[in-house]
């Protein structure tokens, strides 16, 4: 079932036994007992486009930055059912949380006056437009004129990763095939990076990034990530908003599904009704 609210009802109507990404407005109509919330490693983020436009400047990337009130889109989007961000990577990466150094050496943000900027998402994360225009009000209130565009992935991408837009929200797996960081931070905001929506060229970014693939796996190597990952946020180019949430649903027949961050596994063996 493609769409969400269908996948919703059918857990509401016994239908079906269980429902992957359940959306947030339709969590609140189902049973507490038939949801589960579990933080996904993913991050749902302001992209500014560092090469063309208006935010070329660090300056007007630093009053989006500071436009933004990520609690509000918690609070009124997600309804609760997400978490703020403190950086590109959350809840479902504990040790992100727990090594995490205040962040120094932030740009000061300069007065848009009227920058007139394209902010573009796309609709197949339920969310993502109703994000769109709340963030459209945040900017507008902030000094930026603002124009939205909304269409399909499969139509937006292209245009995204051409530098099309301005500003790009997207939901953003952190840890992507590897289950690593690194592989996320290299392709999102290095020179050579496959995904950069950024567009972002920075040599003490790509030096941190190399220096934390180079890292064997541990402490060392979270150190190394968190310090990429505050290379990454001092120049603006990406601003984390907050950490979507899987929601689940499971009749109350099912014993034992799987609640997967990933969202790669719903059935496993020990997987039974009562």
């Amino acid at each position: 079932m493609p769409d969400g609210a269908a996948r919703a009802a059918a857990i509401r109507a016994g239908a079906a036994h269980i429902a992957e990404a359940v959306p947030v407005s339709q969590a609140a109509l189902l049973d507490p007992a038939t949801i589960t919330e579990v933080p996904m490693p993913r991050t749902n983020t302001l992209y500014l486009n560092t090469k063309t436009g208006p935010f070329r400047d660090p300056g007007l990337r630093a009053a989006a930055r500071e436009a933004v009130d990520a609690g509000q889109l918690v609070r009124g989007v997600y309804e609760g059912r997400a978490d703020v961000a403190e950086g590109l990577l959350g809840p479902a990466l504990p040790w992100a949380a727990a090594g995490r150094a205040p962040l120094t050496g932030r740009t000061a943000a300069t007065h848009p006056n009227g920058a007139a900027i394209t902010l573009a998402t796309f609709s197949d994360r339920a969310e993502l437009p109703e994000v769109a225009s709340v963030l459209q009000q945040q900017l507008q209130d902030a000094g930026f004129t603002v124009t939205q565009v909304v269409r399909e992935y499969a139509h937006i991408e292209e245009d995204a990763l051409a530098g099309e837009f301005d500003a790009f929200i997207l939901s953003r797996a952190t840890v992507l095939d590897s289950g690593d960081p690194v592989a996320y931070l290299r392709s999102d905001f290095t020179c050579d990076g496959s995904f950069n929506i950024a567009r972002l060229c920075d040599g003490d970014v790509d030096a941190a990034v190399r220096t934390a693939a180079a890292t064997e796996a541990g402490d060392a190597r979270r150190a190394a990530i968190l310090a990429a990952e505050a290379a990454v946020l001092r120049t603006d180019a990406a601003i984390p908003m907050l950490h979507e949430r899987v929601i689940q649903g499971d009749a109350t027949s099912v014993v034992d599904s799987a609640k997967d961050p990933r969202e790669r596994t719903l059935v496993t063996s020990a997987t039974r009704l009562r």
